[in-house]
């Protein structure tokens, strides 16, 4: 018992840690090369902390145990926007970018949708769906780059001046650490559950669902506080794009991933999520305390709701 805890506050040490060593590292970059904070944010932050769901997804599909891959990748998405986002509103206003707001929020929601109708059509993901994700997340990447040629939309935010090669390993031992302190902080935390005898549902839906989105989490809320408002919200929307069009589509050309049919109305609500970022965003161009309420309630109703079924 005693050793799960120190794991679990290992865990947490290298979350917090890498967390500031990986946002430090890409503000920098992003700087130094002149691209935008947001593109930063929106690709190697996004994908990197997004990697627990992506091994999980992946290793799970290789073992011909893909069942996990959309409950996994909807559960994080929509704990992504209304836990972490919600949290990071809490601590400061998080600034929305124009193009956040036109292109990438409703992408967002757009291929949830699509990820919805491949499921209510065939009740899995297949291999030709698997393809089309590709295409779309080749596409994204592709407006990525022609976003950040245009270099425009730089944010400020206190950010070091550092030499590349420090900004590289800084963002690469930060990444390790997120990762690996995912890890700890999620085995530390479900062998404490066990051991006080909580049940392994409370453990999935509470523990492990918090545990593989902790890098989003306390990414978002370093970003936050360091002033890289860019990189905090788009951190959470490219992970949540990354999670589908990544994660599941590599999945679904590995093999064909089961979508069953309670997951519908948890792709629904991961839809409604993207419809109320967006509308909490539309007057004012930014993520304020009130919506940040509102969506730590809504995650209350739906963890109310997963409980009763």
């Amino acid at each position: 018992m005693f050793m799960q805890v120190i794991i679990l506050l290992v865990g947490f040490l290298f979350l917090v840690k890498g967390a500031d060593w990986f946002v430090e590292g890409a503000a920098s970059i992003a700087k130094k090369l002149g691209i935008p904070q947001l593109i930063i944010g929106l690709t190697i932050v996004a994908m990197g902390t997004s990697m627990p769901e992506a091994a999980v997804s992946i290793t799970a599909g290789m073992n011909k145990n893909a069942g996990i891959t959309i409950g996994n990748v909807v559960g994080s998405n929509i704990l992504n926007i209304l836990i972490i986002l919600g949290v990071t509103a809490l601590i400061t206003n998080v600034a929305i970018q124009k193009s956040t707001f036109l292109y990438e929020i409703p992408f967002m929601i757009v291929i949830t949708i699509v990820l919805m109708i491949f499921g209510i059509t065939g009740s899995e993901v297949t291999f030709a769906e698997g393809v089309i994700f590709w295409i779309l997340f080749l596409a994204y990447l592709g407006y990525l780059f022609v976003m950040a040629r245009k270099g425009n939309d730089q944010e400020d935010g206190e950010t070091k001046d550092y030499p590349i090669w420090k900004c590289l390993l800084l963002m690469a031992l930060g990444g390790i650490l997120v990762v690996k302190g995912s890890d700890f902080a999620v085995s530390g935390a479900s062998e404490i559950a066990r051991y006080f005898g909580i049940s392994e549902r409370f453990i999935g839906l509470t523990i492990v669902a918090l545990g593989t989105s902790l890098p989003e989490l306390v990414t978002s809320v370093t970003a936050a506080k360091r002033g890289n408002a860019g990189i905090a919200i788009g951190n959470i929307v490219g992970s949540n794009i990354f999670n589908i069009l990544f994660v599941i589509g590599t999945t679904a050309l590995i093999c064909t991933v089961p979508f069953e049919s309670k997951f519908i109305i948890d792709t629904e609500i991961a839809i409604l999520c993207g419809v109320i970022l967006w509308l909490g965003t539309f007057r004012h161009k930014e993520l304020r305390k009130p919506c940040g309420i509102l969506m730590l309630l809504c995650y209350a109703a739906y963890f109310v709701y997963l409980c009763m079924v």
